[in-house]
């Protein structure tokens, strides 16, 4: 099974805004981004959409999905992180203590009074295991870095603030194959 995610393209928000479910537009036209990713996907050898795309209800993930495929399956689950009183703010305005606080315990700390990574990764974790547990086909997803880097980690069994730290660039693909019951990373930030 391939289970291929694209990170949403760039979004038309000012650098250094937390925006994570704040429902932002994308910067360029939705066509002829679906047609770049499709280009690029066909020189990567990427397996065929033949079951619809997953994807975050936020438009900057569903109105690429849409562009793609006439079956779409928008899942809320897919949703980036909730950032909470954060969302909407610029990073360099949120008081330091606070991302500090965040930072001593990413993974169950709250200070925003969003959803904690654990949440996080529970709520998208709870997709995986129903979408693609039992699946042989494969998996095409438009979501967020936060998504891709939980599903990440999650499949390599590595640490999740470890792949926190990975880069993956907006319209960047993240593709994964099982084999023989064993997730294997065939490529990242492609």
């Amino acid at each position: 099974m391939d289970l291929i995610l694209i990170r949403h393209p760039e979004v038309a928000i000012e650098a250094g805004v937390c925006y994570g479910q704040t429902d932002v537009p994308l910067q360029r036209d939705v066509r002829y981004l679906a047609s770049a990713l499709m280009t690029r996907m066909n020189a990567l050898s990427v397996p065929a959409c033949l079951g619809g795309w997953h994807t975050s209800p936020l438009r900057r993930c569903a109105s690429l999905a849409h562009a793609l495929a006439t079956a779409t399956h928008v899942d809320t689950r897919l949703s980036e992180m909730d950032f909470g009183a954060w969302e909407g703010r610029k990073w360099d305005t949120i008081e330091h203590a606070l991302i500090d606080a965040w930072a001593a315990d990413i993974e169950h700390a709250r200070p925003h009074g969003g959803e904690s990574l654990a949440q996080f990764a529970d709520r998208v974790l709870a997709w995986f295991q129903q979408t693609c547990a039992d699946r042989e086909d494969a998996v095409h997803v438009i979501a967020h870095a936060g998504v891709v880097r939980v599903l990440a980690a999650h499949l390599l069994g590595i640490a999740r603030e470890t792949a926190l730290q990975w880069p993956h660039d907006f319209g960047a693909l993240a593709w994964f194959r099982r084999v023989h019951g064993q997730w294997l990373l065939v490529r990242w930030n492609a």
